[in-house]
């Protein structure tokens, strides 16, 4: 027997038994529910028992959501730019839409939960982690450089797409509460899939040079070249990462069907405003990704920040939208998505913002200190609107 023979697992390269300790412990919070959660639900009118549960549910739905985020950036290195981002991205998007689901398909009225979810993924995305970002950007950095042609794309699909879903609905002469005819549910649906479609199909092919750092931050009149390939990985070596980034994932949607109901119940119980539903779900889901953006603002990798932030919220719309409505439809629920008047103000307001803050090849401490600023504003207005 060879010395190598008898080397432990961690020895192994890209292998590491500590990453089998987070989806364990949430496929062990999984078994507990499957055979005790009737019973526990039973009793949530007891507020020591429903605040346990939902600080177990939350703390272990954010830990694995964080190992999603470990394996999501380990294909990153597999896959190289942007199809690294997109893996996280979208994963991180499939566990909010599942919550979103899972919320819906209960027993309350739930009409305004994915609009809520949506218009707090922006606002938390475009002004809490983008001014938070800029600010320690510019303190550590002063200024800093990134790909404008990518920010400027996101921004062409996230303003079309929150407008259509947010804002629109609210001026349509065939309902007069925010929401959608089967027609213009099915229209809007096909059309955002389409338009979300084509961008991923261009990120991920004739302007994926746009999604990744220029070489020459002082030559900015062109976007970069197309990035080298991707290091050369195994096919093991990468179906590890695939399996281990189910095994995270999945617990997380077995698991959203119970922090859903604890949810529900508790907003009901202590009379909280609705939206507040939506604010804890997109902060539940977003929080890894957002400390990945902000570590990657810390090593002065503005031009990935700006992808995990912005494709968050462009896929947050593109791939939300379409799945509630269809819950709606098959379900007969009402889907309510037009925004309340001043939170469409604000809705216009940081795009406007955004695109002005996004229009430059540099950025400062200036537009993360207005951002945080209209961060703050959207806070005050969940408690007060």
């Amino acid at each position: 027997m060879t010395h190598d023979s008898l080397q432990p697992a961690d020895a192994v390269p890209g292998f590491r038994a500590k990453t089998l300790i987070r989806p364990a412990i949430a496929w062990i919070t999984v078994a507990l529910f499957l055979v005790f959660g009737s019973d526990w639900m039973a009793e949530l009118n007891k507020h020591t028992i429903g605040l346990s549960l939902f600080a177990w549910l939350f703390f272990v739905i954010v830990w694995v959501a964080f190992g999603v985020v470990h394996e999501a950036e380990e294909l990153a290195g597999l896959l190289g730019e942007p199809f690294g981002t997109l893996v996280l991205t979208l994963s991180i998007v499939i566990i909010e839409v599942v919550l979103i689901s899972a919320v819906m398909l209960g027993a309350g009225d739930t009409s305004t939960l994915a609009r809520d979810t949506m218009f707090a993924v922006l606002m938390i995305v475009l002004n809490g982690v983008v001014g938070l970002g800029l600010l320690i950007g510019g303190i550590r950095h002063h200024e800093q450089s990134y790909n404008l042609h990518g920010a400027s794309a996101y921004l062409a699909v996230i303003i079309p797409l929150a407008t259509i879903a947010l804002v629109l609905p609210n001026f349509t002469a065939s309902t007069s509460d925010g929401s959608l005819t089967p027609l213009q549910a099915i229209s809007f649906s096909i059309l955002t899939i389409a338009l979300y479609g084509m961008f991923l199909w261009l990120q991920t092919g004739r302007h994926k040079g746009y999604f990744v750092a220029p070489k020459d931050t002082s030559d900015v009149n062109e976007p970069e070249d197309p990035p080298p390939p991707p290091r050369r990985a195994s096919k093991g070596e990468l179906a590890r990462h695939i399996v281990l980034l189910l095994i995270n994932i999945l617990p997380i949607i077995i698991l959203s069907k119970s922090l859903a109901k604890v949810l529900d119940y508790g907003i009901a119980a202590t009379g909280a405003p609705p939206a507040l539903g939506g604010v804890i779900i997109a902060m539940l889901v977003f929080t890894p990704e957002g400390i990945s953006a902000l570590q990657a603002i810390r090593r002065d990798q503005l031009t990935r920040a700006i992808n995990l932030c912005l494709g968050g919220a462009a896929s947050t719309v593109g791939l939300t939208v379409p799945a509630v409505l269809a819950i709606g439809l098959f379900t007969g629920k009402p889907v309510v998505l037009g925004l309340p008047p001043a939170s469409i103000v604000l809705l216009a307001s940081t795009l406007v913002l955004s695109g002005l803050t996004f229009s430059g090849w540099r950025t400062t401490m200036l537009e993360g200190a207005v951002h945080l600023s209209m961060f703050a504003v959207f806070l005050v207005l969940i408690f007060s609107p």
